[in-house]
C-alpha cells in the first residue's frame, strides 16, 4: 500500500478551481478552533465534545503533526485562492480498519463554509490525485453514521457504503469505498 513516491501523501501545492492546498502550521491554530463551534463536529470526528474548543484543536493539531512525523498520511489546509482564508482541511490518511491499513480521503470544512461545495471539491481532488498516482487500488472515507453531509460528499465522489465498523471507542463508523477500476470507468465515460 505504501509506494515509494507518496511523500506521506502530502498534497501540498495541489490546486482546484477555488482552493490551494498547503501543509498545516501552528499559525493556523486560532482559525481552526472555529471547527469546533458545534459539539456535533467533535462527535462526528470521534472526539470528546466536553473538551473546550482549544483542547479539541490541540488534539487535532497533535494528531495531524503526529501523522506528518510518522508517515501516516497528511491533512492539508485548504486556502481559498481569492480571499486567502482557511476554508478547511482535506487529505489522504492511513487508517487501520479491522487490522488492515487503508488509505482514506478525509475532509473537514469550517462551519461558515459548509454547503458551498468545498468538501466535494477538495475530496474529489484528493481522490483523483491518489488514483492518478496509482498509490492504491481503492480509497475509503470513514464517516459517522449521523454525519449525513459527509456521506453525501462521499457518494458524490462515487463511493458506496462498504460496511459499518466500530472504532477504538466502540462507536460505529460507516466505511464508504471506491475501487480504482470504478474510478477509471467513470473517468472514461466523462
Amino acid at each position: 500500500m505504501k509506494p515509494e513516491n507518496h511523500n506521506n501523501y502530502l498534497l501540498e501545492n495541489l490546486e482546484t478551481e477555488r482552493l490551494h492546498f498547503r501543509k498545516l502550521s501552528w499559525d493556523d491554530f486560532e482559525a481552526w478552533t472555529q471547527l469546533f463551534i458545534s459539539d456535533e463536529v467533535a462527535t462526528f470526528l470521534g472526539m470528546d465534545p466536553a473538551l473546550s474548543k482549544k483542547e479539541l484543536t490541540q488534539k487535532w493539531f497533535d494528531k495531524t503533526f503526529n501523522r506528518y512525523e510518522n508517515d501516516l498520511g497528511s491533512m492539508n489546509v485548504l486556502i481559498h485562492k481569492e480571499t486567502n482564508q482557511i476554508i478547511g482541511q482535506c487529505g489522504l490518511l492511513i487508517q487501520i480498519i479491522e487490522g488492515e491499513p487503508r488509505l482514506e480521503v478525509s475532509y473537514s470544512i469550517l462551519p461558515q463554509f459548509w454547503r458551498q461545495g468545498y468538501a466535494f471539491e477538495a475530496a474529489n481532488a484528493c481522490l483523483n490525485y491518489a488514483f492518478e498516482q496509482n498509490w492504491v487500488d481503492h480509497l475509503i472515507s470513514q464517516i459517522d453514521p449521523e454525519n449525513i453531509a459527509s456521506e453525501k460528499v462521499a457518494m458524490k465522489n462515487r463511493m458506496t457504503l462498504e460496511k459499518t465498523v466500530l472504532d477504538e471507542n466502540q462507536q460505529p463508523f460507516n466505511i464508504f469505498c471506491i475501487q480504482r477500476e470504478e474510478w477509471l470507468k467513470t473517468k472514461k465515460n466523462g
